[in-house]
């Protein structure tokens, strides 16, 4: 049954790309397209950095859980369908009943929120073209019958459409412009058990504008800080010297973006962790902008050297091939992103996204241009 719905399911996710929703009406949209397919009482949705697979938004629907939580549920402890394992295992879709063998009591995160009515759940990873890009989770209530392996079928034949148009929705103009206001760094801070410490106010600001649906009850309970929170705590000492790892650059709900890095703190108590905000400079966001287009590796590293003003000799030197092939691949980067210029590419890529007073840097740090998954 839920196999002949898929038709019906793609030509929606169709018109909603066509109909240029951002990121959080796509998901309402698909949330009802998909009850049909995949029946819930309940669901959420989160965005994912590509580069370090670390939440950049989210949006619960009938689901209470705090950035805490999640963030330990998804990083920190072994458990039963983690999106990111779905992502990374190609398997990218999986029903807690059936990967616990009907003892849904075998998932820490089950046992976790069973008090509070929910059952069965069926989680997405949503991967194009090999890039991660975000995640959902659709629950039944305590009693409801449980998720069918045709159900986990359906939602992973869908996963590649509901990326695309997930992937795509980053890119709309939101209907508030973009702020010019910058409050400066800010940093929150979390003791060695990962409980809140401190928070300044220019994070307050910052956290305010992530997109988080319903807003934390705290800052400190912003499900994208837990995330990055998490991650700085989980890196071992001395494994990730340029704490890359611990990064997402997240687009807030009035279109700017920001970068999030954690790192570990020394001194008098160790284990401390900070997790710093800042506005993200055009060099962090290039790579997310340019994949969200569907551009691939080699056609994302030729778009950061249009950016950096190299001729076409100059990149075909930097890339060891022909002048002709660099003109062959910059067509296909104009059809992508809609553009019949360099000057136009570089407008698209960076004045719809940034404040114009920010400067260009030379070039992204290692390990901002995320590889495939697969």
């Amino acid at each position: 049954m839920a196999q002949s719905l898929l038709p019906r399911v793609r030509d929606q996710i169709s018109r909603a790309v066509a109909d240029q929703l951002d990121w959080v009406g796509y998901s309402a949209r698909m949330s009802e397209a998909l009850r049909t397919v995949i029946p819930h009482d309940r669901c959420c949705w989160h965005t994912v950095d590509p580069g370090t697979i670390l939440f950049t938004g989210s949006v619960n629907r009938n689901v209470g859980c705090s950035g805490s939580w999640l963030a330990h549920y998804e990083y920190e402890v072994e458990d039963v369908d983690k999106w990111a394992f779905l992502a990374h295992s190609g398997r990218l879709a999986g029903a807690l009943s059936l990967d616990t063998h009907g003892d849904l009591s075998r998932s820490a995160r089950h046992r976790s929120h069973e008090a509070y009515g929910i059952g069965d759940e069926l989680r997405v990873s949503l991967v194009s073209d090999g890039v991660y890009w975000g995640a959902a989770a659709f629950l039944r209530d305590a009693g409801a019958p449980w998720y069918t392996a045709e159900h986990v079928r359906a939602i992973a034949a869908l996963a590649p459409a509901l990326a695309t148009g997930l992937r795509r929705s980053m890119l709309h103009e939101v209907e508030v412009a973009v702020t010019t206001v910058d409050y400066g760094p800010g940093v929150v801070v979390f003791d060695a058990a990962g409980d809140p410490e401190s928070v300044s106010p220019a994070a307050e600001r910052w956290i305010d504008e992530i997109v988080e649906v319903p807003a934390p009850s705290t800052p400190f309970e912003s499900k994208v800080v837990q995330a990055i929170a998490a991650r700085a705590r989980a890196i071992e000492p001395g494994t990730d010297p340029l704490e890359l790892a611990a990064r997402s650059r997240v687009r807030t709900r009035s279109g700017a973006w920001l970068l999030l890095y954690g790192t570990r703190l020394s001194g008098v108590e160790d284990g401390r962790t900070a997790v710093i905000i800042q506005p993200a400079t055009p060099h962090e966001i290039a790579p997310v902008i340019a994949m969200a287009y569907g551009l691939s590796q080699r056609e994302c590293h030729l778009t950061a050297l249009c950016v950096q003003g190299r001729s076409t000799r100059e990149m075909a030197h930097a890339m060891s091939l022909s002048v002709y092939t660099i003109q062959d691949h910059m067509k296909s980067i104009f059809d992508k992103t809609g553009v019949r210029s360099r000057g136009e590419l570089v407008g698209q890529i960076f004045l719809e996204h940034y404040a114009p007073r920010w400067e260009l840097a030379a070039s992204p740090p290692s390990g901002w241009w995320a590889k495939g998954i697969n």
